[in-house]
């Protein structure tokens, strides 16, 4: 019988529960295949209840597509402006403007969501460490 997952424990038990069908390998559209759908749908929710991921800061943020890109940080300039305002915005010494936001998002993809966030600088983070 399927319920709602609340406790560690019931996580632990749809789990089983999941890797028993697993095994089965239901056909699509049995009872059991609708059971794997249901069940996983239960857990994905439980865990980002649980579990939930923050989002990264916007320096990390514009650090991993950097990464990801293979940018060094003379190309962001076009996106954020002067090398020193690079610099100050990757330090944590300058917050994002609404232009460069606009620029990040559209430019390098970061979601908006992440760039508009609030973050402390780095000297409260230095202090507080």
């Amino acid at each position: 019988m399927m319920k709602l997952i609340k406790s560690d424990f019931d996580l632990q038990a749809a789990l089983a529960r999941l890797d028993e069908l697993f095994d089965l390998d239901p056909a699509p559209g049995t009872s059991e295949s609708d059971e794997i759908e249901v069940l996983a749908l239960l857990i994905e929710t439980y865990e980002k209840e649980a579990f939930p991921i923050d989002l990264p800061s916007p320096t990390e943020a514009i650090k991993f597509r950097m990464d990801q890109q293979g940018l060094a940080q003379k190309d962001l300039v076009p996106y954020i402006g002067s090398k020193s305002k690079v610099s100050e915005v990757l330090n944590g010494k300058r917050a994002l403007s609404l232009k460069m936001i606009r620029n990040l998002n559209q430019g390098l993809g970061i979601p908006y969501e992440v760039l508009i966030q609030e973050q402390a600088p780095i000297e409260a983070h230095l202090k507080l460490g």
